[in-house]
């Protein structure tokens, strides 16, 4: 792995289990699920350690998948400039990128 790789990874590590260092959203179904489920969730991204050429083939640590009480449920992390325009001209650099956690049923990707 690269040394940009290696920060892509610490950073968005840092996003998952800490919501620190950028912004995390939900779609609407998951939403449905109550606050309760949302923070059940949250706590299951953070502690989520299932990544494997499969899932991450750029080892990034940018997406995964689970089932939550009978739900499939994916998480992706997107690398946007600072004004949300644009894809992240560096995602390696926080002064250049906006980290975006999204949570989602599957069926809602």
């Amino acid at each position: 792995m690269s040394t940009d790789t290696d920060r892509i990874r610490a950073l968005n590590d840092q996003l998952r289990k800490n919501l620190s260092g950028g912004r995390a959203v939900m779609t609407p179904g998951v939403a449905a699920l109550g606050s309760e489920a949302v923070y059940r969730l949250v706590q299951t991204i953070a502690i989520f350690d299932d990544f494997c050429p499969a899932n991450d083939p750029h080892g990034e640590h940018d997406f995964g998948a689970f089932e939550f009480e009978g739900a499939p449920i994916m998480f992706k992390i997107d690398y946007y400039d600072k004004d949300l325009n644009f894809h992240s001209p560096n995602p390696a650099d926080p002064a250049v990128t906006e980290r975006v956690l999204t949570i989602m049923l599957a069926e809602e990707y």
